[in-house]
C-alpha cells in the first residue's frame, strides 16, 4: 500500500515515544521494523509507547512488527504500550488478541480505544 515512517523522541522521563505514520503492511513495513528494534536496541528506554495516531492500514506484517518490538522490549527489560489505534487498528488487534499485550482494553467502549 505504501511506506511506513516513524519518528522518535525521548521524554524526561526515560521513556521513548515512537511514532508510526502510513501503512504498517508488507509493502513498507521492514524499514520500520528495523528501526524500531534498533531504537529499543540501543537506547534502551525505560517504556516504549507506539503512537498509531497516524496509521492508516495495518495487515499480518504491521501486527508481527508489533509483536516483534513487545518481545524485543522484554529483552531488554523495557514496557511496550501502543496508544491511540484507528478504530480498523484497534479492531485488528482484538480480533488476533493481542489488545492486552499492548497495554489496550480488550473491548472498544464509546471512542475509549483513543487512548
Amino acid at each position: 500500500m505504501g511506506e511506513a515512517v516513524m519518528t522518535t523522541r525521548r521524554q524526561a522521563d526515560g521513556a521513548t515515544v515512537v511514532e508510526l505514520r502510513g501503512s504498517l503492511d508488507a509493502a513498507g513495513v521492514e524499514g520500520v521494523r528495523a528501526a524500531l528494534l534498533d531504537t529499543l536496541h540501543r537506547d534502551r528506554p525505560r517504556l516504549m509507547i507506539v503512537d498509531l495516531t497516524f496509521v492508516t492500514f495495518m495487515d499480518s506484517v504491521g501486527i508481527g512488527m508489533l509483536v516483534a518490538g513487545h518481545d524485543a522490549a522484554r529483552d531488554v527489560g523495557a514496557g511496550f504500550v501502543l496508544r491511540n489505534p484507528s478504530e480498523f487498528v484497534f479492531r485488528q488487534l482484538r480480533i488476533t488478541g493481542l489488545t492486552g499485550l499492548f497495554g489496550l482494553p480488550s473491548a472498544p467502549g464509546p471512542r475509549n480505544y483513543r487512548l
